[in-house]
């Protein structure tokens, strides 16, 4: 079964994840990786969307069935390599040559809002999903590149609050705050909406990943330097009492 697919509405790529909740697991980021491959290698593509067909998610974060199982078979190897995946996502994220763009359409727990935090923009609908960072109530830490590249995308004050916290919230309380560019009425205005945006920009894509490539030195050292190795502890890496 198929757990996102894209497709070109002219010069847009909307990534759609299709796996329900879009737990993020090795396949997830293996898939998705590709997946941006595979997009940018179209030239003409000069925008990317990020969303679900779910009714309810967005995506609801990292698979922690998945690895728990894995952890129980003493098998940690496949969990080190989905952590390092997606770093790897991430980092292609915050360099990607044309604007990344979330459509948030439903809840966005743990791992989903920080996908959506490694895009350049996010819009969000109003009617359904909260945005949240669960981690601190379910015993999981923020890896040192996690940290970086969401202050980029959320004030560090209210980064905190929602870190310390693990409050949901809303698109209008995201939108007060400038972490979403806009709060949409609901699904199809979402859609309509990013879209729209998408289409504005035609910008030459050397100086827009060479700006990106600039702005981002920094949190993409972190991500280099948070590379696990396969003798890491999972144990104490991802989940803490």
């Amino acid at each position: 079964m198929s757990i996102m697919n894209w497709v070109k509405d002219e010069n847009v790529a909307i990534i759609t994840m299709t796996n329900g909740e879009n737990r993020q697991n090795l396949v997830f980021a293996k898939t998705l990786s590709a997946m941006l491959d595979e997009i940018i290698a179209d030239k003409s593509i000069s925008a990317l969307i990020i969303t679900s067909n779910d009714e309810k998610n967005f995506s609801q974060g990292i698979d922690v069935e998945w690895i728990m199982g894995q952890m129980q078979k003493n098998e940690h190897q496949p969990v080190i390599d989905f952590i390092n995946e997606m770093d790897i996502v991430f980092k292609k994220l915050l360099l990607y040559p044309v604007p990344v763009i979330a459509a948030i359409n439903g809840h966005a727990y743990g791992n989903g809002s920080i996908l959506s935090c490694a895009c350049d923009f996010r819009f969000m609908r109003s009617d359904k999903g909260f945005f949240c960072f669960p981690e601190v109530n379910i015993g999981i830490h923020f890896r040192w590149g996690m940290n970086a590249f969401v202050k980029k995308a959320i004030p560090l004050h209210i980064f905190s609050q929602m870190q310390f916290t693990g409050n949901r919230y809303t698109a209008s309380e995201l939108e007060q705050h400038n972490i979403i560019v806009k709060a949409c009425a609901n699904k199809e205005d979402l859609m309509s909406t990013a879209i729209t945006f998408a289409k504005t920009f035609h910008k030459k894509r050397g100086i827009f990943g060479e700006l990106k490539k600039r702005l981002y030195t920094d949190i993409v050292k972190v991500l280099d330097d948070d590379f696990m190795p396969s003798s890491a502890k999972i144990d104490s890496l991802v989940m803490l009492d």
